[in-house]
């Protein structure tokens, strides 16, 4: 069995997705779908998805389309990870002063699968903190050229 990726139309779908799961993180990935950092960031929650389908399920939302959460949740980069927990938002240290949601790439299948069990284990222990566990303070904002091999630039 294959765990799919689903795309939300809609703010209500969104709400919707948040509210339905009550033992499995939603993981909402708000971003352009046009942008390559979108691009990247989707395959690799594709890869993970059929991994953490047991306590996880992964959905995309349009932000250029659904703007009903950009001022709400800050949605102000190309593209957002974020996490629900029963529809709380779930929040995690990952080093970078932002603990709010994930938004700088992940090119590691593993990390991203770790950082989605942690969220999961302290959900599930009433945690609304959790604390990543990888310091992501030095690699912030991994750029996804090197990751699609887009061409480099010369200076």
């Amino acid at each position: 069995m294959t765990a799919l990726i689903h795309d939300l139309p809609s703010a209500w779908h969104v709400d919707q997705a948040c509210m339905s799961e009550d033992e499995r993180v939603v993981v909402i990935r708000f971003g352009d779908p046009k942008h390559k950092d979108t691009w990247a960031q989707d395959e690799m929650l594709y890869k993970i998805a059929d991994k953490i389908r047991n306590f996880a399920v992964i959905y995309t939302c349009d932000n250029t389309v659904i703007q009903d959460f950009n001022q709400m949740y800050e949605l102000y980069d190309v593209c957002t990870v974020m996490f629900f927990w029963r529809n709380k938002h779930m929040m995690c240290d990952f080093g970078t002063g932002n603990n709010n949601k994930l938004n700088f790439y992940i090119n590691d299948k593993q990390d991203l699968i770790d950082i989605v069990e942690v969220i999961y284990r302290g959900a599930k222990k009433g945690r609304g903190l959790v604390v990543s566990p990888k310091d992501y303070s030095t690699h912030y904002k991994v750029c996804a050229d090197a990751i699609i091999g887009a061409p480099k630039e010369s200076h």
